[in-house]
């Protein structure tokens, strides 16, 4: 960035981005925050300390990191059953794998995972996050907070009876206010407008009208800052902490001590934040490389990702990934380099040392309003649709499955079965594409004059499992006619270990009968692999350059086998 110039003007743009971005995060930190269960500045501190740290040092010039929606599904419940400690733990084990992962270079492996499992499971998230917002958009008394989706659904069915039309009124004027102010104006973030009058609505409700209760974050939560409790968020900028020391609360109300068998736990839902961590960073670098025609670094952004999730738990953060929407603002904000993302940060940490107070008066119902649009465009329910109207039904039934699982269960099942499927559908689409072709005496690779008893296949497409046994089992109609076979293999660019065994299983017949086995046009990879494996013997398989030279070797075969003399190879002129 340096190396190309940066002037006050690329500053100032970076200004204008930065402070736009920032008021844009203030309140989603907040809401995700309290989506995940925890107080709303810990929401706040990991959009500070990580969206500050991975701008610093991540790969993607525009990228902008913080907490985000599709966290919510798998941080809730851990934080529901180890407390913060667990959260901050396995936030930091989750960076450990990413700082993994950008060392061993794994940043473009996240692009084969296919389209329909990346769609599934964010439209199985986005339907979970909104279903979990319906507590606090209807102002709901759950008699408990069930982890399991259809346990939740009816929780919120039996607590029907507790619904306050008023938390209702304040969510349906924000949610209105959220969508109708980007068709007016979008010079301004619309919740910066419409958090604040919901919140000025929610004040005159509980003060001029009798008998209105309205939850604000300022009732709901409450911190102790030297000893003494504080209503709503703190003016103080992160605190440095342990996370092994935060408040460790197990399923059964006890104490869970910090040992092996808590990491362990711990282990599989670390696992799940990172892998979901990197997929979603990595897509917003590509959106942000789409809309402003630069480039990033997959294996730098996922080496960034991971020491900033390490570091913000220090600090009280959730886990952080890069934000999609929270990127695309930045761009179409003007931003030019790293330092917009990086002035976000500081436009938040700002608001928290001097806006705290008022920001306990915003409503819940609000928040959860706020949130409830947020999973609307993540499900992207009209893009889900289309492809079940016109996506191969192979590919239909992978997104069904991705997002099915991800709500009944959770996002690591939904992507694992996802991608289990997704793949035997690509083996048996490999096992179609590639194929054995006897070839006919009119093929332009043969010479004329090819004697009785030599055949010619032509091999095509990549020999790997699923694919090989299928294309090689052709071989069996040959057997015992034809006295020397050619194999054709320029366009096999590919070969495993189970084409490898597969060739083989198909040559060891034909070696019984005395049939000779040429091999020409054979690719680099799939040579390299026959010469390990001594493929070619020298008298019952062969391996020439070219196509002449396979018929001169199978002619004089066969003329050998009859005790002929080799007749002329070559085409009639």
């Amino acid at each position: 960035m340096l190396r190309e110039g940066y002037g006050v003007a690329d500053f100032r743009h970076d200004l204008g981005a930065g402070l736009v971005v920032g008021i844009v995060a203030l309140p989603l930190a907040m809401a995700l925050g309290i989506g995940v269960g925890v107080a709303p500045q810990h929401g706040l501190y990991t959009a500070i300390v990580a969206g500050f740290a991975v701008a610093a040092l991540g790969g993607s010039r525009l990228q902008v990191t913080g907490p985000t929606a599709a966290f919510i599904v798998i941080l809730a419940p851990i934080h529901q059953q180890f407390g913060m400690r667990g959260l901050l733990l396995a936030g930091m084990l989750a960076g450990l794998m990413l700082i993994g992962m950008g060392i061993a270079r794994l940043g473009r492996l996240i692009e084969f995972i296919p389209h329909p499992v990346t769609t599934g499971f964010t439209a199985g998230i986005g339907t979970v996050i909104a279903v979990l917002q319906l507590k606090d958009v209807f102002g709901l008394t759950l008699a408990s907070q069930p982890v399991h989706f259809h346990e939740r659904v009816l929780a919120l069915v039996e607590a029907r009876g507790t619904v306050n039309g008023w938390e209702v009124l304040i969510a349906a004027l924000t949610l209105t206010l959220l969508l109708v102010l980007p068709k007016v104006t979008r010079r301004v973030p619309a919740p910066l407008l419409a958090l604040p009058a919901a919140a000025l609505a929610a004040w005159a409700l509980t003060h001029f009208v009798s008998g209105v209760e309205i939850a604000t974050i300022a009732s709901r939560f409450e911190t102790l800052v030297g000893g003494r409790p504080v209503q709503g968020i703190p003016s103080l900028p992160p605190q440095l902490l342990f996370p092994w020391s935060a408040p460790g609360v197990a399923a059964s109300g006890a104490e869970a001590p910090l040992d092996f068998a808590l990491i362990r736990a711990l282990l599989p839902s670390a696992f799940a934040i990172a892998m979901l961590g990197a997929i979603e960073s990595l897509l917003s670098a590509v959106v942000a490389d789409g809309m402003a025609n630069t480039r990033h670094d997959p294996d730098a952004e996922l080496l960034a990702l991971g020491i900033g999730n390490v570091v913000t738990p220090f600090f009280g953060g959730i886990p952080a990934t890069g934000a999609i929407a929270r990127t695309a603002t930045n761009v179409r904000s003007g931003a030019r380099s790293p330092i917009a993302a990086m002035l976000h940060a500081i436009v938040i940490l700002v608001a928290v040392l001097a806006l705290a107070p008022a920001l306990g008066y915003l409503p819940m119902s609000a928040l959860a309003a706020l949130l409830l649009l947020v999973a609307w465009n993540m499900s992207e329910a009209k893009h889900f649709l289309h492809i079940v109207r016109v996506a191969p039904r192979s590919d239909v039934l992978v997104l069904l499955a991705c997002f099915g699982l991800t709500v009944a269960f959770d996002m690591v099942v939904g992507v694992s079965v996802g991608l289990v499927l997704a793949s035997f559908l690509f083996m048996r689409r490999m096992a179609e594409v590639t194929q054995a072709t006897l070839v006919s005496g009119t093929h332009p690779a043969l010479p004329e004059n090819v004697p009785a008893g030599v055949v010619l296949y032509e091999i095509s497409g990549p020999l790997f499992f699923g694919a090989a046994q299928k294309a090689l089992a052709t071989f069996d109609i040959v057997r015992g006619r034809a006295r020397a076979v050619i194999l054709l293999l320029e366009e096999v660019h590919a070969m495993d270990a189970t084409g490898l065994v597969a060739l083989e299983s198909a040559l060891q017949p034909l070696r019984g009968t005395n049939t000779l086995v040429v091999l020409t046009g054979v690719r680099e990879q799939p040579r390299r692999l026959m010469e390990r494996a001594q493929l070619a013997d020298g008298a019952s398989v062969v391996l020439v350059q070219d196509v002449a030279e396979a018929v001169a070797r199978a002619s004089a075969h066969v003329a050998a086998e009859r005790g002929e003399e080799s007749p002329p190879i070559g085409r009639a002129v």
